[in-house]
């Protein structure tokens, strides 16, 4: 019986794997694919990253770097109200990579990562958890005292073993221009109904242009205007589920979730990674596969990372439904040079950003 089975190895699940394994826990971690693949996300993030990778990687996962955001209420030849640094504000990484060095971290720390290991069944008992897990090969039972469930939005284990679904969940679209571009500033585009589009200078990798959007909205025919608009073709087009506002409970005797499963993310641009990495982070601190209590000081402690970022970002994204002329008073009176962390909602209210809004 392994002390933990991880479900999913993206960025919050490989980094559980990694930090258990490095306490010494025996841990398995399976992907139902080939780990990073297919990308269903966007790579621009904090530079907070780099604290969750080893050095070197940075030369191979680093595409551009970001100095602020253009933020527009209509297309691309609407009016453009600029929210800036002087230093770096984010970087576009390559997404894919990201990954697959994350899983990396995690097998050099002695977890056993299995690629095209599908699991099917999660049967959650008293004393631990049996897995059906699909392969080449067949399939096998895999016990384990604990499971992360981290395998999505949609996650099979939250389903099975009947623990709540998000609040929300949008439907994200994203799509690639070959052609390099090595701007600093990303372009946001409020049209999207509850939600925005997207343009991401990716230097030497092309642009990445994206929108999300509630269910039952066309965001197909949404996309096509964005790239009409700007004049592009575009390939690799990729599509997903976005999770939007954490249920009460993210764990039930046995089980505990992790990333997108457990709706970790920021409800105001739906990005997850660095979010789940520090729930991750949580959960090694605070679970013992031998005491099932544990499991509640996990849902305690990541609740006090992250809750008080998920409620302003949940107040953020109240704007983008705004009426238009009330959009653009608003980005005209707080446009210029910022303060803020684009993963922390709560530096709005930072002594460095008061400071940036005072001195206009």
């Amino acid at each position: 019986m392994y002390d933990f089975a991880v479900v999913g190895v993206g960025p919050a699940g490989a980094r559980f794997a990694r930090r258990a394994a490095e306490s010494g826990y025996d841990v398995v971690a399976f992907e139902q694919g080939t780990v990073g693949t297919p990308l269903a996300c966007s790579g621009h993030v904090s530079t907070d990253i780099w604290e969750y990778v080893p050095g070197d990687a940075k030369t191979e996962l680093l595409q551009n770097r970001v100095y602020g955001a253009r933020f527009h209420v209509g297309g691309p030849d609407s009016a453009a109200y600029p929210f800036y640094k002087r230093e770096e504000i984010s970087n576009v990484i390559d997404r894919v990579e990201l990954d697959r060095t994350l899983a990396s971290c995690a097998r050099e720390a002695g977890a056993d990562v299995r690629e095209e290991h599908t699991v099917v069944d999660v049967d959650e008992r008293h004393d631990g958890v049996e897995l059906t897990v699909s392969n080449a090969g067949g399939t096998e039972t895999v016990r384990a005292k604990m499971v992360a469930g981290c395998d999505g939005p949609t996650s099979r284990v939250r389903r099975q073993c009947g623990l709540p679904e998000p609040a929300e969940i949008l439907h994200g679209v994203l799509a690639f221009d070959p052609d390099p571009d090595d701007g600093d500033f990303v372009d946001v585009h409020l049209t999207a109904p509850r939600f925005f589009a997207w343009r991401i200078p990716r230097g030497d990798a092309g642009v990445e242009y994206g929108l999300a959007a509630p269910p039952g909205r066309s965001v197909n025919d949404l996309f096509d205007r964005l790239t009409d608009a700007y004049g592009v073709e575009t390939e690799h087009f990729c599509s997903g589920a976005i999770p939007i506002g954490p249920p009460e409970r993210v764990h039930g005797r046995r089980v505990f979730l992790l990333g997108d499963a457990a709706a970790q993310t920021k409800p105001f641009t739906g990005g997850g990674i660095l979010y789940g990495m520090t729930a991750a982070d949580c959960a090694a601190r605070t679970v013992d596969p031998d005491d099932p209590g544990t499991l509640r000081e996990y849902e305690s402690a990541w609740r006090s990372e992250l809750s008080r970022e998920i409620a302003l970002g949940h107040w953020l994204r109240r704007a983008y439904s705004l009426p238009g002329p009330v959009q653009r008073l608003g980005l005209r009176a707080l446009s210029g040079e910022i303060g803020v962390h684009m993963d922390r909602p709560t530096s709005f209210f930072s002594r460095e950003h008061l400071a940036k809004l005072v001195g206009r």
